[in-house]
């Protein structure tokens, strides 16, 4: 009897991921709240939150109501051994410092742990402690983390255990710098980096830096010289490089509430002096980004005179994406545009989630 395929009302749906927040009232708690309530292959089993402890979700956040689970689970006490229970995987959305000792016991008890903090994304301890101010919590993790950045670092997700997602900053200027570095089209010195910001990414929290009337109507610089994301993002771009990379990074706070706009000053790796100079490095410029990101799903590269513009990426998993050639300068200017909560920080992790289970890149992201 000849072979035949089965018909596809047959064929086995993809299995459901059972996963877990741990911080689920900050932003990118409530962004991963909302991701995974409608992500077709995952089952929120398990919201931690000291403060919310026996509410339910749709208590808290009332825009999850129509959702029936959002009207039955409750938020919980972080208890490792329960989550370990409930959730295979299970997101950490706290603080750098606390998010450590939570990753220890769930990774002992087989969870796979993507976290959203600082604690994993460096793999010097050194390091850690110079810009994080304290020694590491778990320094005998960082070997087996993973920096998870999906257009980047694909295949060590998929077979990680430990994913560090990450920061937002960092994101809108790594993927921007990656494939120029690799291809050695500009200079690995003499990199400078201005970002800003939404009130956002403070995280959810009382301090008067960040009330309304302190953000509203004011433009702001802080974290100079040496803001912490400095660490991963010199760290990352140097394994791009091949060599020893330090950047000058100015991020401003500006009172909108989310979205990171970057501006990126680079010298290229030869001298652009005239139109038809400038004219092919553009298409060499064009050809590496093409190459590197031509069939990803969330990295927009904009055309003709478009720039990357917040208004076009809050709410998504995108990143738009730019350049220009000066020649007054003899520089390259590149820009970058994505929504701090998602690509910079929760979409991200369900990418890195969505990676690691097999599932469609895309799934509960579009």
């Amino acid at each position: 009897m000849p072979f035949s395929l089965p018909l596809a009302s047959a064929v086995s749906p993809m299995p459901t991921v059972r996963t877990a927040i741990v911080g689920a009232s900050g932003y990118s708690g409530e962004e991963l709240v909302r991701l995974l309530l409608k992500h077709p292959h995952a089952k929120l089993t398990a919201a931690t939150s000291r403060h919310y402890t026996g509410q339910t979700v749709a208590q808290i956040f009332p825009k999850f109501a129509t959702h029936p689970l959002a009207k039955t689970l409750r938020f919980s006490q972080p208890d490792t051994e329960r989550l370990a229970r409930e959730a295979e995987i299970v997101f950490l959305a706290l603080p750098h410092g606390v998010a450590a000792g939570f990753a220890v016991p769930l990774l002992a008890a087989g969870c796979r742990v993507i976290d959203l903090s600082a604690d994993f994304r460096l793999r010097n301890p050194a390091v850690y402690h110079e810009f994080y101010g304290h020694d590491h919590p778990a320094p005998e993790l960082l070997a087996q983390a993973v920096y998870g950045m999906p257009e980047t670092r694909r295949s060590s997700i998929k077979a990680s255990t430990l994913i560090a997602s990450p920061g937002c900053y960092p994101t809108s200027i790594l993927l921007p710098l990656i494939p120029l570095l690799r291809s050695g089209l500009i200079e690995s010195q003499g990199i400078v980096a201005n970002s800003l910001s939404g009130v956002s990414g403070a995280g959810r929290k009382a301090e008067i830096d960040y009330l309304f009337v302190e953000c509203n109507e004011s433009l702001r610089a802080y974290g100079v010289p040496k803001h912490r994301h400095l660490s991963e993002i010199e760290q990352e771009l140097s394994d791009a490089a091949g060599c020893v990379v330090v950047i000058q990074f100015i991020p401003h706070l500006v009172p909108v509430n989310r979205g990171i706009v970057t501006s990126i000053s680079v010298a290229p790796s030869r001298t652009i002096s005239d139109a038809a100079e400038a004219a092919g490095f553009n298409a060499e410029i064009k050809a590496a980004y093409s190459c590197a990101y031509g069939n990803e799903p969330f990295i927009r590269m904009l055309e003709g005179n478009a720039l990357p513009d917040t208004k076009n990426v809050v709410g998504t998993n995108v990143l738009e994406l730019a350049w220009r050639v000066d020649i007054r300068t003899g520089r390259l200017l590149v820009l970058s545009a994505l929504d701090n909560i998602i690509k910079g920080a929760s979409g991200q992790a369900v990418q890195s989630m969505n990676i690691l289970c097999g599932y469609p890149e895309t799934a509960g992201l579009e």
